[in-house]
């Protein structure tokens, strides 16, 4: 790996953490769930998916799969924010928000990665 492509992960890092911010703060006015954070995890994984199969079928190289994988789909997503704010649904007693959350963000985010990878793969 060289140098440039360790600083293009950073950019794109940085960069997709502030699109990640964006999106946020738009679908922050829906207080009844976490939309933005769901958004950006569901399509960070239908990133992620669609990277990791053009890796394998020789469509990309793995230092712009780092860079895409490590950099734009990692800046973008964000576990621990969904970590805290389910953990705020519960302390609240939002029970049913909060098992909601969890469930589509994980079955949603391993569909988006499934399908992104069967699309780029077939």
């Amino acid at each position: 790996m060289t140098v440039w492509v360790y600083l293009a992960t950073m950019v794109a890092g940085g960069l997709a953490s502030m699109a990640r911010y964006g999106v946020t703060l738009f679908f922050g006015r829906y207080k009844n769930m976490q939309w933005g954070v769901f958004v950006v995890n569901v399509i960070g994984s239908a990133i992620g998916g669609a990277v990791v199969g053009m890796t394998a079928t020789g469509q990309i190289n793995p230092e712009l799969r780092l860079v895409i994988l490590g950099g734009v789909a990692g800046g973008l997503t964000t576990f621990s924010t969904w970590s805290v704010e389910t953990l705020q649904l519960i302390k609240d007693r939002r029970w049913r928000t909060a098992l909601v959350s969890v469930s589509l963000n994980l079955f949603v985010g391993l569909a988006a990665a499934t399908s992104a990878y069967l699309i780029v793969t077939a």
